[in-house]
């Protein structure tokens, strides 16, 4: 299979935040912000691996800045890792200011989705090939967070989790 970038996978999502999806305080739902950005990661691991995908885990979410009713909410997601079956993507939040147009930073969040064939088994997917300065520092994060887990899960010993050691050595 050829490695395929980051830029491959990304998936722009825009929607106005209605009535319906907004709780007391007129702020869209943090449940309606997670479904929105599920669907936007999930097409983006969809177009790495051309794969039917599930989600595996939420591993980050952080809900920095409300999302007022009426707000113009752009979600942008693209996969920062590949590993044998699963992919990480990274989700970024915009709001769009109703005056000016600029937009701002709002949420972000951190996806695994997992490939799987058409009996639901895991099958293998591209390797990733970041470009841009922020794609590479994404793709070597991305494998520090998979160590943790699987340190935190027991699937791996701590002593074999080299990259994820290397950042609390001194060199």
């Amino acid at each position: 299979m050829q490695a395929k970038t980051p830029s491959e996978s990304k998936t722009i999502m825009t929607d106005l935040v209605l009535p319906s999806e907004t709780n007391p305080l007129n702020n869209l739902f943090g449940g309606d912000l997670l479904a929105r950005m599920d669907r936007a990661a999930s097409i983006a691991a969809r177009r790495h691996s051309r794969r039917v995908v599930v989600t595996a885990s939420v591993n980050h979410v952080a809900f920095n800045r409300s999302i007022p009713l009426g707000s113009v909410v752009t979600v942008e997601a693209c996969v920062s890792r590949a590993f044998k079956t699963s992919m990480e993507t990274v989700i970024d939040v915009w709001i769009e200011d109703r005056e000016s147009g600029h937009r701002t930073k709002a949420n972000e969040a951190i996806y695994t989705f997992v490939a799987v064939d058409d009996m639901g088994r895991p099958t293998p997917i591209p390797a990733l090939q970041p470009e841009t300065d922020l794609e590479k520092e994404r793709f070597e994060a991305a494998l520090r967070r998979k160590q943790l887990s699987l340190v935190l899960a027991g699937k791996m010993k701590p002593s074999e989790a080299t990259e994820l050691k290397a950042i609390f050595t001194e060199k």
